[in-house]
């Protein structure tokens, strides 16, 4: 063993700081986490292997020439790695439900009101604490956007508007994400009576021709990409993987969008999300408010559907269920599982499923718009 090795062997214990084994020990919470609890394992795996990774010191991995360092250029500093998840998405996406009854996409829009509310108590917030959150407008745009509850929507914003926030914002995405479950039921509880929680809806399936599926994501590409422009590389992306699915003409290429390219990109965009999670750089005020605002633009964003839900209950002269309106997020299709199994607990025989997986479908949809939104209004801005 020749003297420079010897100095790399003694040398890399030495420069492990605090931070990069308080990090390591995050790194290692995920992969638990994934794990023992199934918490969105696919992505937090990876995720808290390159957070391992990355803290180890010297090895160069996530350096330019890197292998993190390469797939973090290649996927995260282009946006192809989001954009390829959204075509997975899209093929797995069946909008049958909202085509069906398309006024469930007021809730979808009134899902959304979190990513806007956050962004202004961001702004407040670096305004009464301005030495310790002095968050910028695009960052608090940037945090705001996950309360779209989609996390390749805010890998694809944040990486555009505050770069150096992508780890922590795309951890506290996907960990939120898993965590439905857990936040929205006592938010419905809180929202709803049990009068309104016990309404029962007809459960009614109208064919949709299949001609009206294939055109939906073409004319919807259209529409969005003429009003909100910026949106159009992730509206594009999402309903091109719907335009194979419901094709029926490239069954290998729907499949493979469904299985290796979801697969394949998610494996390379969780290892280089979580090689941006350096301790020296990770370890800020700013992380753990981040993880505060990102629960709150949850909670508002099902708050929001809930109210819209409810303003239908009343229009509807109480014929409408407003636990449907908690589905009105992008986490597809969980939230509109959730919806059905709160509603079973007061009523059995209360079917909701199909009606909340239209306000669902809604919510995906409604959270690009809101993220292309968020790009055009803060185009060319600080």
């Amino acid at each position: 063993m020749d003297f420079e090795n010897l100095r790399v062997i003694i040398q890399a214990p030495l420069e492990l700081s605090w931070q990069n084994i308080v990090m390591m020990l995050i790194g290692g919470t995920l992969i638990y986490l994934a794990i023992a609890k199934d918490y969105e394992p696919v992505l937090l795996l990876p995720i808290g292997f390159g957070a391992i990774l990355t803290n180890l010191p010297l090895t160069g991995i996530t350096g330019e020439d890197g292998m993190l360092g390469i797939l973090y250029k290649a996927g995260i500093a282009t946006e192809l790695f989001p954009l390829f998840v959204f075509i997975a998405i899209g093929a797995m996406t069946d909008f049958g439900p909202l085509l069906e009854n398309p006024k469930m996409a007021l809730l979808g829009a009134a899902g959304q009101l979190g990513i806007f509310g956050t962004l202004l108590l961001c702004l407040g917030l670096s305004q009464l604490f301005p030495t310790i959150l002095p968050f910028t407008l695009k960052e608090a745009a940037s945090i705001g956007i996950i309360g779209a509850i989609d996390g390749p929507t805010a890998i694809y914003v944040s990486s555009k508007l505050a770069p150096h926030l992508l780890g922590p914002i795309t951890v506290v995405a996907y960990s939120y994400m898993s965590l439905v479950p857990i936040i929205q039921p006592p938010v419905m509880r809180a929202m709803t009576s049990m009068k309104e929680r016990t309404v029962r809806m007809p459960y009614t399936q109208k064919p949709i021709p299949r001609i009206v599926r294939i055109l939906f994501p073409i004319v919807i590409t259209i529409v969005v990409s003429l009003i909100a422009p910026k949106a159009s590389p992730l509206i594009a992306a999402l309903m091109f993987g719907n335009l194979i699915r419901e094709a029926g003409v490239v069954e290998r290429l729907s499949d493979a969008a469904q299985n290796e390219l979801s697969n394949l990109v998610t494996l390379f965009l969780g290892l280089t999300i979580g090689s941006t999670m350096n301790g020296d750089t990770f370890l800020q005020p700013y992380t753990l408010a981040i993880l505060v605002l990102g629960l709150l633009a949850f909670v508002i964003d099902t708050a929001g559907g809930l109210a819209m839900g409810k303003l239908m209950y009343v229009l509807s002269g109480h014929k409408f269920n407003p636990l449907i309106g908690a589905a009105g997020i992008s986490a597809f299709p969980m939230s509109a599982r959730i919806v059905q199994r709160f509603a079973a607990e007061y009523d059995f025989e209360n079917f909701l499923l199909m009606h909340a997986m239209g306000s669902n479908a809604a919510g995906q949809l409604a959270s690009v718009v809101a993220g292309g939104v968020v790009l055009a209004l803060l185009s060319g801005t600080i």
